[in-house]
């Protein structure tokens, strides 16, 4: 289109020389698996100080996914401990109902456990620990199966099934452990039947149209764990569809590590890379990867990192969940300081952060404004990763040259002014390297 009568041109294109994927098909998520609690104890989620759905909130603000967890406990566990035992099947569940609703799409994290299942525990749960070994591989299969048939029962069948949560020492100790010493052939071989038999009970109940397998660890900055638990897997017949991973910045390394990790798996494994759970602090916290904990810094590292999972070979960063999105302070619940990292404030208002997030899957164009002095061109996180660049002509041969000028972020969006130039008739377009 032509902007006034200097013959200034703005976008035709964006061009995504690395993939074809839609910025739709990325996936924008947030892991809300405590709403239930926080709001069964008095929160009550807004945006703009008005009260809404925090499902209908994410959705509003562009996002794609809900991440929600599942535990194996039972009701009168979640009543005495809500906070480490509530996201029974039914809370999860419920929850699920919910997102589908507001129309976002939903991952299930099966944790195999009663309660929470990371890298330093994978409890096996209460009522399984009298089985064997074949017994437990069967209840892994109808657990899973009967998960899924309760899902697409009530309308809420999962797009993507996360088999176990953090999984980088294995699941179901110890029969499932692996690493130290259990980094042997039996006990990899063990791990990857249970994984088999979970992923068949969830084909099993899927009736031809299965959620996208995912296999998460806690290795996002650490490119040789990542190596060493998936060349063991690798060689075990697990049938997967995406690799999940962990990356939070003051554990995991630095940006440089994550670049470096997630790089190494998509060339090694071909398959899509997903950062499962990530946060940032918007306050109490000193800065991290040197942006401050602040609102605004919560959106420099959705764009910063989205840079990283959009750069990835051939198009496999597949997307980027944010953890703990629905926390708020709670009078007598230590929250480990997630109520600091999420995407609401103390009085549970929305912050900035949902919209840059929604970003992530907005639809790849460049709008523009021209004034006396500046053009200003400007597009969503979607482009994040891709370069902006310059030409005077639309022909074959045609050279394409850098913007060098300074790319900020404002208002959840990447943005760049040139002096305006009457005298040039200039095309711009986004193009991956």
């Amino acid at each position: 289109m032509f902007l006034g009568r200097h013959d200034w041109v703005a976008i035709l294109s964006a061009l995504l020389s690395v993939t074809d994927m839609r910025a739709d098909d990325f996936i924008a998520g947030a892991d809300c698996s405590h709403l239930g609690f926080f709001e069964r104890h008095g929160i009550v989620y807004k945006d703009g100080g008005n009260r809404k759905d925090a499902f209908e909130i994410l959705k509003q603000g562009g996002l794609t996914c809900a991440r929600l967890r599942v535990f194996t406990s039972n009701a009168t566990q979640a009543a005495a401990d809500p906070y480490n035992f509530g996201n029974t099947l039914e809370d999860t569940l419920s929850l699920a109902v919910r997102a589908k609703a507001a129309g976002l799409r939903l991952l299930l994290d099966f944790h195999y456990s009663d309660s929470w299942a990371d890298p330093g525990k994978q409890t096996k749960p209460a009522s399984w620990s009298h089985l064997t070994f074949p017994q437990l591989e069967q209840r892994m299969r109808s657990y899973s199966s009967n998960c899924i048939s309760e899902f697409r029962a009530a309308g809420a069948s999962p797009d993507y099934a996360q088999v176990g949560n953090e999984i980088i020492g294995g699941l179901l100790w110890p029969d499932g452990r692996v690493g130290g010493v259990y980094d042997t052939p039996q006990q990899w071989s063990q791990l990857g039947r249970l994984l088999s038999a979970a992923v068949r009970g969830i084909h099993d109940a899927s009736e031809g149209a299965p959620p996208q397998i995912i296999i998460h660890i806690d290795r996002g900055g650490d490119w040789s764990g990542t190596r060493w638990f998936f060349d063991n897997l690798a060689q075990q017949p697990v049938a997967f569809d995406i690799i999940g991973e962990s990356y939070y910045a003051w554990w995991h390394g630095d940006l440089a590590d994550l670049s470096h990790c997630l790089t190494n798996t998509a060339q090694r494994y071909a398959k899509p890379v997903l950062i499962v759970e990530t946060a940032f602090p918007w306050t109490n916290s000193t800065p991290v990867l040197n942006l401050p904990a602040t609102p605004a810094g919560q959106i420099a590292y959705v764009a910063t990192i989205a840079k990283v999972v959009r750069k990835l070979p051939a198009g496999m960063g597949r997307g980027i969940v944010w953890w703990g999105a629905e926390y708020v302070g709670t009078p007598g619940y230590n929250l480990a300081g997630f109520e600091g990292r999420s995407f609401f404030d103390a009085g549970a208002n929305a912050l900035p952060v949902v919209k840059a997030m929604g970003q992530l899957s907005a639809p790849l164009r460049i709008d523009a404004t021209l004034n006396d002095q500046d053009l200003t061109l400007m597009w969503p996180f979607s482009g994040a990763g891709l370069s902006c660049v310059t030409s005077t002509g639309l022909a074959a041969s045609s050279v394409w040259l850098p913007v060098t000028n300074n790319i900020q972020i404002t208002n959840a969006m990447f943005d760049v002014s040139l002096p305006r130039d009457a005298n040039h008739r200039r095309f711009f377009r986004l193009q991956g390297e």
